[in-house]
């Protein structure tokens, strides 16, 4: 893929190769009869949804997943023919985009029906949608019911509207809570097909799920964190490789005497005469704060770690240990570890939350460079 010109140093740098690589890794897993329906919200978990998307559906993807009606029109403008699935709650207000754009909405309820049911009408549309269930995540949907089930047989006959998948969401708490989880929506799903309620996709595995409990996968899953490498399974595996690289260069070395204090507060200060380097990033980047006097970059082979209060567009770091450091001299942030550089699993840790945090919260400011395909 061509890259415009690059106007800053720090960059996020995603591997397409990789990217496709663990695409493929994950049809093997699930077999020729579960279809994968890649979830790129957040700007695809902050490696750029509309670049990554060309390459999953080049890879086999059925359909697209976001989470919000603005991440899903700038899909469609891009790719006005990829099947995009909306997994969160669009307003009524906004629903004429979701039929005028030919997304597909979850719903969970009569009056959302008949509300896209006319708009597609009006349009000369059929307006296509998931049904949510809450099988105990209680975030979105409603939970298996006679009720329910009653009213998603009214939504089957809504003029206009197509009925495509019905899904659930694991709340991943142990397994006897997902597999509590797992039969109250399969149980649903037979009471509804008693009635005459055909899926064509059924649906509760997300990247844990689908490597964790392969019984789980039914005929679709839904991978998010496990196409970029994140792992995130407790009793199984599989070999993904990180995709992004988060780099910048020195802009400025500052050689400071022991005793003086630097960024901030001074709430670092130098135990021996230091040479310090000014690295161009921070946490309007995405990276996080807390990782002050815990997180390292990768200069010249050496770790270097970061030193001082990190600010809003740059922080600090000791190269003192580093050889031959100058200006211009590049600095892993996040890499895959080989080089010793910190993976987004270990800043996840060191930041006390988890690797899909650290990856969502990147900001636009950094320049997305891609490599491969």
């Amino acid at each position: 893929m061509t890259n415009t010109e690059i106007l800053r140093d720090t960059q996020i740098v995603v591997d397409l190769n990789k990217l496709a690589g663990n695409m493929t890794k994950i049809k093997e897993m699930v077999g020729a009869d579960v279809d994968i329906m890649p979830v790129i919200k957040a700007n695809g978990y902050g490696h750029g949804a509309c670049a990554i998307a060309q390459t999953l559906m080049e890879c086999g993807a059925s359909a697209l997943a976001v989470a919000t009606l603005t991440e899903a029109l700038e899909l469609k403008e891009a790719y006005p023919d990829y099947p995009v699935l909306i997994m969160g709650y669009t307003p009524d207000r906004l629903l004429h985009w979701v039929v005028e754009k030919d997304i597909i909405q979850t719903i969970w309820s009569i009056e959302q029906a008949e509300k896209l049911g006319q708009l597609a009408g009006s349009l000369d549309k059929t307006a296509c949608v998931h049904i949510k269930v809450d099988t105990g995540f209680h975030r979105l949907g409603k939970c298996p019911s006679d009720e329910f089930a009653a009213e998603i047989s009214d939504i089957f006959k809504v003029p206009h509207l197509a009925v495509q998948g019905i899904f659930s969401h694991l709340a991943l708490a142990g397994l006897s809570e997902d597999e509590e989880q797992y039969q109250q929506f399969t149980d649903f799903i037979k009471k509804l097909e008693a009635i005459g309620c055909k899926f064509h996709y059924k649906h509760i595995a997300d990247s844990i799920a689908c490597v964790d409990y392969p019984q789980y996968r039914m005929n679709l899953v839904r991978p998010g964190a496990l196409l970029y490498g994140m792992k995130g399974a407790q009793y199984a595996d599989i070999n993904v490789e990180q995709i992004l690289t988060f780099k910048t260069a020195i802009s400025q070395l500052h050689e400071i005497p022991a005793g003086e204090g630097l960024s901030y507060d001074y709430l670092w200060k130098a135990e021996r005469d230091s040479i310090i380097a000014t690295l161009p990033f921070g946490y309007a980047d995405g990276y996080p704060r807390n990782l002050r006097d815990k997180g390292y970059v990768i200069i010249n082979g050496t770790r270097a770690p970061i030193v001082g209060v990190i600010c809003m567009d740059q922080c600090m770091a000791d190269v003192t240990d580093v050889p031959d450091v100058c200006c211009g001299m590049e600095a892993i942030i996040y890499g895959d570890g080989k080089d010793g550089s910190m993976t987004i699993a270990e800043a996840a840790s060191l930041s006390s939350t988890n690797k899909n945090d650290i990856i969502a919260r990147l900001t636009a400011r950094p320049p997305r460079v891609y490599i491969g395909k």
